[in-house]
């Protein structure tokens, strides 16, 4: 199964997301192409920043290669599964979407561990509320399932 990831920037959430379910396919032998991207163009090829790199680091996830990319209409041929972070994404997502065929693909993250809520993972880096172990958390159990999901389909 081939999953990307949408954050606003992609240097936070959806890179850890990647990185998190990257060493959880690993561990688990399962195939799948995994990525992450996002929709602020001034972030392109930039690296991860040192604090998500330090909580990287603290979970023994390799986020030392990845670089902000933007995500294309292109990415909807490429990927089966399309998670987002928030509203902002998904409505980013969506209306680039070119059919339902590409809507079907596309969901909030969170809904994989509270089906039909439409939770979203907060950004650390805009409200100044949540903290780095907080969203770590919330992807790690959203990852989980998913490794879950994927090992039951």
């Amino acid at each position: 199964m081939n999953i990307l990831f949408i954050c606003l920037e992609n240097v936070c959430r959806s890179p850890v997301a990647e990185a998190l379910l990257k060493k959880k396919f690993k561990e688990n032998n399962i195939e799948g192409k995994v990525s992450s991207a996002g929709f602020e163009s001034y972030m392109i090829n930039e690296p991860v920043g040192d604090c998500v790199q330090e909580m990287g680091a603290k979970h023994e996830l390799d986020l030392s290669e990845s670089k902000a990319r933007m995500f294309v209409v292109s990415d909807f041929d490429e990927y089966d599964k399309i998670y987002v972070m928030d509203t902002h994404n998904y409505r980013d997502v969506k209306d680039l979407a070119r059919d339902i065929a590409d809507l079907k693909k596309v969901d909030y993250l969170m809904n994989v561990v509270h089906p039909g809520r439409n939770m979203i993972v907060p950004n650390p880096f805009s409200d100044g509320k949540t903290d780095f172990d907080d969203v770590y958390e919330m992807l790690d159990k959203a990852t989980d399932k998913i490794v879950e999901m994927v090992k039951n389909a």
